[in-house]
């Protein structure tokens, strides 16, 4: 772990200004100003800079909420064109009936619809579901109760939302501007209420911050509780392994592995013993599910004509991210200088993203708080978000297609498909950028100051035991990494953050 005057100096350190080191963001700040200047009291007084961070980031959820008017007033309740042509899609008041709990029907345990099938989300989305339908009026009218039952999930998801800009802003201590780029996110508040991803997000969120603190158990906890709402967060184990195998932080990782397991298996083991068939509904439904929207699995089948065995696509893509880790896992292992933790979850749940079968358009959620914390570059996380937008649009224009028969109205396929190479590429040229870092910690903005990794917790400073290929190997004209030296790339090089 960092010395006691290494963690006193990374504490005193001023705050990072972004609008000092980042063109975008300081062209940006000239509607409120223009960048600070040296004298400036940045974050002082009641306005600091965490309880902006989560201001802007209600404002912005609440402008993704008044997005969906036209559906919450009409649009989903008197058709399903309308709904795509106003780019206001949501699962929940969909589901809120077609799940059963307008009918007060328990998830797991009962069964729902005319094929008598359990519901399909992990455990803690399910309970979340449930709860927010018992906080749902009863009296109405059915389309009243679906209102209402948005709502209601509405109010919980901001308060998922509050959680991840919080905690994004409070993980790398002296950055807590860089959460800006989630506040203000356009792909975040357009997909924020379309499904339940925020909870599992924030439980995410909420673990890296832990993990930042050095509290290992605590981090292992939320993120078997954020695997018992989504599949994804069992991911970041992976790159922990692999710094902690650099590190040599072997009880670290083993206290933070048994955390996860223990609060998957208290979530998880009442509903499986209980109701076991309800349960693996969840897992049996995602290896059951054919190729759909936003996979380039799609492109493939609709450019050749020729479906895909599922069975085939599954074996398929777990060969493709099994590949991947591996890339992964060799440029944790071999790079000069340690990854930092935040980069390379990035780069795992991109990878997973990227080979999965289905790319549902909340799922840039997943992404967003990480690349925040990864590549804090404002060009280049506006590029990639670009890019997301123009799939939210891309995906409900081409619903609208398929949808208006004989009228044609909306995005014909060959669009869609742009639509979706252009999430792949904006991706990709994202993971580029942040191997880029890896590869030339110099380039890398949060090193910028001399920083290891703020979000490592044990990790940051810690003195490296192995590197593939041989012994620690010396850093570039400073101390070897071995000596868990902090090293200010932007002074030693004279040159700053790309």
């Amino acid at each position: 772990m960092p010395s006691a005057e290494e963690t006193s100096v990374h504490q005193e350190r001023p705050p990072v200004r972004p609008t000092q080191q980042d063109e975008v963001a300081a062209a940006g700040s000239e509607l409120i100003g223009g960048p600070a200047g040296r004298w400036a009291r940045v974050g002082g007084g009641p306005l600091t800079a965490v309880r902006v961070v989560a201001l802007v980031a209600i404002g912005m959820f609440a402008l993704g909420m008044a997005q969906k008017v036209p559906c919450y007033e009409w649009a989903w309740f008197r058709g399903s064109g309308s709904q795509y042509t106003h780019a206001c899609y949501s699962d929940i008041p969909h589901l809120f009936v077609g799940r059963g709990f307008a009918d007060g029907l328990v998830p797991y345990f009962d069964r729902f619809g005319g094929d008598m099938q359990y519901l399909e989300y992990p455990v803690l989305t399910g309970a979340f579901m449930q709860v927010a339908s018992w906080l749902t009026p009863s009296g109405g009218t059915m389309q009243h109760r679906e209102q209402m039952y948005w709502m209601v999930n509405a109010a919980m998801l901001m308060i998922c939302a509050a959680v991840i800009a919080v905690c994004a802003a409070r993980t790398h201590r002296r950055r807590p501007w860089d959460a800006l780029l989630i506040a203000l996110a356009p792909a975040f508040a357009l997909t924020a209420t379309i499904n339940w991803d925020l909870l599992a997000v924030a439980l995410t969120a909420a673990a890296m911050l832990m993990w930042s603190r050095g509290r290992v158990l605590a981090f292992g906890v939320l993120i078997g509780l954020a695997t018992a709402a989504k599949l994804y967060p069992v991911l970041l184990l992976g790159p922990l392994l692999l710094l902690c195998w650099r590190a040599g932080k072997w009880r670290e990782f083993a206290v933070a592995a048994f955390g996860t397991v223990a609060a998957w298996l208290v979530v998880n083991l009442p509903v499986m013993l209980l109701a076991p068939e309800g349960w693996k509904k969840f897992y049996t439904f995602s290896q059951e599910r054919s190729i759909d929207f936003g996979s380039f699995w799609l492109i493939i089948t609709q450019r050749t004509g020729e479906p895909i065995d599922v069975e085939t696509v599954n074996t398929a893509s777990v060969l493709l991210m099994v590949v991947l880790c591996a890339g992964i896992a060799a440029l944790t292992l071999a790079g000069p200088r340690r990854p930092r933790f935040a980069q390379l979850v990035f780069l795992v749940v991109a990878a997973f993203i990227l080979t999965n079968k289905v790319y549902s358009p909340q799922y840039v959620l997943w992404l967003i708080p990480l690349a925040a914390l990864a590549r804090p570059r404002w060009r280049d996380f506006l590029v990639w978000q670009a890019c997301e937008v123009m799939y939210f649009l891309g995906i409900w224009m081409y619903l609208a297609y398929t949808t208006s028969g004989d009228k044609h109205q909306g995005l014909p396929t060959e669009g869609y498909q742009l639509a979706i190479a252009l999430h792949l590429l904006g991706t990709l040229y994202l993971c580029a950028v942040v191997v880029r870092d890896i590869l030339l910690p110099e380039r890398d903005g949060v090193r910028r100051d001399g920083s290891d990794d703020p979000s490592g917790g044990v990790l940051d400073g810690a003195r490296d035991v192995f590197v593939l290929g041989g012994a620690t190997r010396p850093e570039r004209g400073t101390a070897s990494v071995a000596e868990g030296q902090r090293v200010d790339w932007g002074v030693a090089r004279g040159t700053g953050a790309d």
